[in-house]
C-alpha cells in the first residue's frame, strides 16, 4: 500500500509514535523545595499519578491534552495518510491539534508559578524539550502536508 504522503512526511509521522511514549516518560521539570535538598523530577506519567490522587478530574484532563490528543492526531493523520481511515475523519486532526498544545501551556504555567512563589526550585528537563518538539514537528507535519491535499491536523 503506497501512502498518499510524501514518505518523509509519512516517516516523521509514524516516528513520533516512538518519540511521544519516550517524552512522557522523559523528565519535564526538577523540582525541590530547598536548595539544599535534591531536586526530584517530574515526567508527565508521574505527574498525572500524582495529580490523580489529589484531583481525578484534573488529572483526566491532563491526561486527554497530554496524552490523547497528540497521539490519537498521530495514529489518524498515519491512518488518513495511508488511505485507511473515512474522508468523514479529515477535519479531526486539525481539532486534536488544538488540544495538544495546551499541556505545554499548563507546564508552562506551572513553571512561572514555581518560580514565582520563591519557596522552591524549579528547573526544565530535557524532556520538555522533547515533548514541546513533538508537538511543534506534528503541527508541522500538519501544516507541510497541507499544501498537498493532505489533512491538515494543526491549529
Amino acid at each position: 500500500m503506497r501512502p498518499a504522503a510524501p514518505w518523509p512526511l509519512v516517516a516523521a509521522n509514524l516516528a513520533l509514535l516512538i518519540l511521544f511514549p519516550l517524552a512522557w516518560t522523559a523528565p519535564l521539570l526538577r523540582a525541590g523545595l530547598l536548595p539544599l535538598f535534591g531536586l526530584s523530577e517530574i515526567s508527565v506519567v508521574t505527574g498525572l499519578r500524582a495529580l490523580w490522587e489529589t484531583d481525578v478530574f484534573l488529572a483526566l484532563v491532563v491526561a486527554l491534552f497530554a496524552l490523547v490528543a497528540p497521539y490519537a492526531k498521530t495514529l489518524l493523520l498515519a491512518a488518513l495518510h495511508f488511505g485507511i481511515a473515512p474522508e468523514r475523519l479529515r477535519p479531526w486532526p486539525a481539532r486534536l491539534g488544538r488540544l495538544a498544545m495546551a499541556d505545554i501551556f499548563l507546564v508552562a504555567l506551572y513553571v512561572v508559578v514555581a518560580k514565582g512563589t520563591g519557596i522552591g526550585r524549579v528547573e526544565t528537563a530535557w524532556g520538555l524539550y522533547l515533548f514541546t518538539g513533538c508537538i511543534l514537528a506534528s503541527l508541522a507535519l500538519s501544516h507541510l502536508g497541507r499544501g498537498r491535499g493532505l489533512p491538515a491536523g494543526g491549529a
